[in-house]
């Protein structure tokens, strides 16, 4: 009931983090979808490149959080931007490359040879078949791997607050450090519910990107 009563008597603080909490994880992943995308998308003309990229990114995730935000620090103090926003932003924008380069690359390697043959027969060139063809067929999945970066983020963005980015992970801090488990319970419950929310927003979204043609595929 206590934790309750703390949640009601902050709702106002609560939607204030929650706004900040979806300004990072916002901006990061819409530059990654910026950056990862096309990066997906070359990456498919050679495999080589493909392993590389892919297992870079791979091991960009396996570092932990709290030590890629502490190593902004010092990479970031120099130009005013050790801690706060900035270095978050960056951060989230890294650990978004795997999943949104991942789903692009695969869904666009998966898509039917035989499509691309009809493209050529039908006269369009390499940049129309991407875009009128394969891009199309590949947005459910690409815009899965959106949506894992966005969720999986969501989660990593409470730990910025350490760094002074602010956001919900302010409470959990918060409740740690002053042995308080109305804010530590408020900070986690409030973080998970803005996943979900989230998550759901964002099936809604693929859902209207996907073409009718697959979207009556997967029903039947």
């Amino acid at each position: 009931m206590e934790t309750l009563q703390f949640a009601y008597d902050n709702l106002s603080l609560i939607g204030s983090r929650a706004l900040e909490h979806i300004a990072i994880v916002g901006v990061a992943v819409s530059i990654a979808v910026v950056t990862g995308v096309p990066i997906g998308l070359a990456i498919t003309q050679s495999k080589r490149a493909a392993d590389f990229v892919l297992y870079l990114a791979s091991m960009l995730i396996t570092i932990p959080s709290i030590a890629l935000f502490g190593l902004m620090i010092p990479l970031l103090s120099p130009i005013g931007y050790g801690i706060g926003y900035v270095p978050a932003v960056i951060a989230v924008i890294l650990y978004s490359q795997l999943p949104i380069i991942r789903n692009t690359y695969t869904a666009i390697a998966d898509v039917d040879p035989a499509l691309r043959e009809a493209g050529i027969g039908m006269g369009m060139s390499a940049l129309q078949r991407l875009r009128q063809v394969e891009i199309p067929l590949a947005m459910p999945v690409i815009m899965a791997g959106i949506r894992t970066a966005v969720v999986m983020n969501i989660g990593v963005t409470a730990i910025a607050a350490y760094i002074g980015a602010g956001g919900l992970g302010t409470f959990i801090s918060r409740g740690i450090s002053q042995t308080d488990p109305r804010q530590l319970i408020t900070g986690a419950v409030a973080v998970s519910i803005l996943a979900i929310v989230v998550d759901l927003c964002l099936a809604f979204v693929q859902k209207l990107l996907t073409p009718k043609g697959l979207a009556t595929g997967a029903a039947a």
